[in-house]
């Protein structure tokens, strides 16, 4: 199996799955796509922050920005990852950055690699021009449970829906985010820490670590798991918490714990 990633970190998902997907040998990976994430439409790309922003409040957007961290350096101290540009000079897997991930430079790549499946490891919309390159089109690893925490950050949602439960899904790539059919997916435990903060970084680290090996298990397994692969029925979707909705989810991560203790 012949494969090209794209990602838009070099320090996320694909930094993480690379080294575990070379040492198992289940495929070949032709390059590592990176995506810079430049704005090419300002008017549309502010229109749809400040529309959010009326959505979940000043007060939603600020704590979603301090949360950021709980998703990246927090996480971060749990994985210990490296640049995913040095991991491709390491092992001698061509690397390249493109605008973004649906510019003509990551088509012109596509068509170049030659792919038999795509992988999309933390990127946002991905256009059919694009995923439809790869023999067998592309997957997306989403760390939550579809199809009931669709564009979900992870973690947190459940734990205001009062679930003790988290996941990943590995799904086909369609013509929206989040709404293919599920190849395979998993489902585990949160693991309650003593801060809300660690709890969320910890078991997010735990999802990377468990999604490598589900797309390892899914690479294996390929056609078998492709053609099996189930349409996604009745979703829910989810944005970043409107302050209210982050009191719920601490008040409920709260009491959760203490049960779990």
């Amino acid at each position: 199996m012949r494969i090209v990633i794209l990602t838009s970190s070099l320090y996320g998902t694909a930094a993480h799955h690379l080294p575990l997907l070379l040492e198992s040998k289940v495929c070949s990976v032709a390059m590592v796509i990176r995506s810079q994430q430049v704005i090419t439409n300002k008017r549309k790309y502010y229109l749809r922050k400040i529309h959010k922003l009326f959505r979940i409040g000043l007060l939603g957007a600020l704590n979603g920005i301090r949360m950021r961290k709980w998703y990246h350096e927090d996480t971060d101290k749990y994985l210990k990852l490296q640049s995913l540009e040095v991991l491709c000079k390491q092992n001698g897997i061509p690397f390249f950055t493109v605008p973004t991930v649906n510019s003509k430079e990551t088509i012109a790549l596509f068509n170049q690699a030659n792919a038999d499946l795509g992988i999309s490891l933390g990127n946002g919309y991905i256009t059919e021009q694009v995923f439809t390159i790869p023999t067998y089109g592309m997957l997306n690893i989403h760390h939550e449970v579809l199809p009931a925490y669709q564009n979900a950050q992870s973690i947190i949602w459940q734990i205001y829906n009062e679930s003790v439960k988290t996941g990943y899904s590995i799904h086909k790539i369609d013509n929206k985010i989040d709404t293919g059919e599920i190849v395979y997916q998993e489902e585990v435990d949160i693991s309650f820490r003593k801060t809300f903060s660690d709890t969320v970084a910890f078991n997010y680290a735990r999802l990377f670590d468990l999604s490598a090996q589900g797309l390892i298990v899914v690479l294996r397994n390929f056609r078998e798991l492709y053609s099996t692969a189930k349409t996604q029925g009745v979703a829910a979707r989810y944005t970043t918490p409107s302050f209210r909705q982050y009191i719920t989810m601490y008040n409920n991560y709260k009491k959760i714990k203490k049960v779990n203790q």
